[in-house]
């Protein structure tokens, strides 16, 4: 084999630091990237938290080394493209050459990105200044007029220390006490005890026998003990011991004897298995319980009165605040309404570079400057890729509500159909760029906070020839539903049926699965008693 020299010329995406950084911030979610803020803030000690607006640092890196945007819709993470690949390629964030278009996130300029875009977004930020600002996130929480939603989350009690309070009053002995604080502790966040008396045990006995027999002892007091507090229901290993328990609580002296009669049938009712409880098999239950159908189902209305989940009201709440990104505002009136849309700033940190650290870098070059350097480096590029992260958004945010425009001024039975690939060409952007985007990005309009992803869904057909959306199907199957009439609810063959009479094709396969999405419960189910 002869051997040679030849020169081959190629291209190849390189996903630098910075760039894996600008698709990792891209795609967290409100609260992730707090964090990531706050853990930046620790590490880095150029870079600080600042209430006004901070001139843009005239010093930085060479712009050279930016991450530059692709605009061919190639694939890859993102759409960058390295600078050695493309070197005349415009460096602004995730911003494409979008002429054709005739969204209002189209009209792309060379100045500061308008962070209350009305309809015309100029997205395209200066690289040639790295110092820039992120936007600002005002905290008002001095206000006492103005009570943040989070605190006031972290305010709640837990389930937890709800229950260790009541123990207090109880007068135990130390081993009670502990065995009872190590049961209020083990139980889930629904209030129940998922694990076994004995497995407790074993995990802190061990191979001891008698240290094994002597915690289970003390488990099964505590256990009785922590079922007697409220709320009702706690510390059960299952469904049917939770409603026993409240079923006992309720109880009283004053209890007529056709009550206690429906209390006592609903308690056999809980020992049988749940399966025909959720079926409710009047038939079966009554043989079971020795009971007639009209006391079956009498206990029954008693059992739907119970909580199923003792714990529910005491889930942290803060995890169930949703926060929006975007917000949309209606202006006009008749023909000439109009939706404005903004980044909300509450959420958008405003960060800067510490001006003095910064300069005492510049006019020091001694030992260990590079290393300086390069935390500077990281500060400023921190910055840039989260301005970068709100640009997107942004556009996103615009292209969406310009496409569904209908919804926000009909409400869901008006959404269009709507894909990633829509968005995605209308903006130069990658279909993985949106999806990034819309996952855990919320907005809220005129009906409500949603996350961006409800704006899209499948098209379905109609007898016009058109499309209908999925999200605008499940919306009427949830209109219908809620108009039926609940001594005999409607099929999924009759919803079928009752689409095809509004001109939408959709199968009975096709309605059980947007009932089941919308957590619709069967005929059978929401037959009333």
């Amino acid at each position: 084999m002869k051997q040679g020299l030849s020169l081959r010329v190629s291209q190849h995406l390189a996903l630098t630091p910075q760039l894996q950084q600008s698709i990792r911030l891209l795609q967290l979610s409100t609260l992730e990237l707090s964090q990531e803020v706050e853990q930046m803030l620790d590490e880095n000690p150029f870079l600080e938290r600042t209430a006004e607006e901070a001139a843009r640092e005239e010093f930085g890196l060479d712009t050279a080394d930016a991450p530059v945007p692709r605009d061919d819709g190639g694939e890859g993470e993102g759409d960058f493209a390295s600078p050695a690949a493309s070197s005349s390629t415009s460096s602004s964030a995730e911003s494409a050459s979008a002429t054709d278009s005739d969204g209002p996130a189209a009209e792309i300029s060379e100045r500061e990105p308008d962070w209350e875009g009305d309809g015309t977004v100029d997205m395209a930020p200066d690289d040639s200044e790295w110092g820039s600002d992120a936007p600002a996130r005002q905290n008002n929480l001095g206000d006492d007029e103005r009570a943040d939603a989070t605190e006031l989350a972290r305010s709640q009690e837990s389930l937890q220390s709800f229950l260790h309070r009541q123990a207090l009053s109880l007068r135990l002995n130390e081993n009670d006490s502990a065995a009872l604080r190590f049961l209020i502790e083990s139980l889930n966040d629904d209030g129940y005890l998922e694990d076994s008396l004995p497995a407790l045990a074993s995990g802190l006995a061990g191979d001891d026998n008698d240290q094994f027999d002597d915690l289970v002892h003390h488990f099964q007091v505590a256990l009785g003990l922590l079922q007697s507090l409220e709320p009702a229901g706690v510390g059960a290993r299952d469904l049917g011991e939770c409603l026993s328990i409240q079923l006992r609580a309720m109880a009283s002296d004053d209890e007529t004897e056709e009550e206690e009669l429906v209390r006592k049938t609903a308690l056999a009712i809980c020992k049988q298995p749940m399966e025909l409880l959720a079926r409710r098999d009047f038939k079966r239950l009554a043989t079971l319980t020795r009971s007639s159908e009209e006391l079956v189902r009498s206990a029954l209305q008693v059992i739907a009165r119970l909580e199923p989940k003792p714990g529910r009201r005491f889930v942290d709440v803060e995890r169930n605040v949703i926060i929006p990104d975007v917000i949309v505002t209606k202006t006009g009136r008749g023909t000439n309404v109009k939706f404005r849309v903004m980044l909300n700033p509450d959420v958008m940190p405003r960060l800067r570079v510490h001006d003095i650290y910064a300069g005492a870098l510049k006019s020091h070059k001694g030992e260990g400057s590079q290393a300086l350097s390069q935390r500077l480096q990281e500060a400023r590029w921190f910055i840039k890729n989260i301005q970068q992260r709100f640009d997107t958004i942004l556009r996103v945010s615009n292209a969406i509500v310009e496409r569904q425009k209908s919804y926000f001024v009909h409400g869901e039975l008006a959404m269009r159909p709507l894909v990633l690939r829509e968005i995605a060409d209308e903006l130069g952007l990658h279909e993985s760029t949106i999806s990034r985007v819309t996952t855990a990005k919320y907005m809220a309009t005129p009906f409500g906070t949603v996350e961006l992803k409800y704006f899209f869904g499948s098209a379905l057909g109609t007898e016009t020839g058109g499309n209908a959306s999925s999200t605008a199907v499940r919306a009427l199957i949830k209109q219908f539903v809620g108009s039926e009439s609940v001594k005999k609810p409607l099929s999924d063959s009759q919803i079928s049926e009752m689409l095809k009479e509004q001109g939408i094709e959709c199968a009975r396969r096709t309605v059980a699965k947007y009932r089941e999405a919308l957590r619709i419960a069967p005929a059978n189910l929401r037959k009333a008693l």
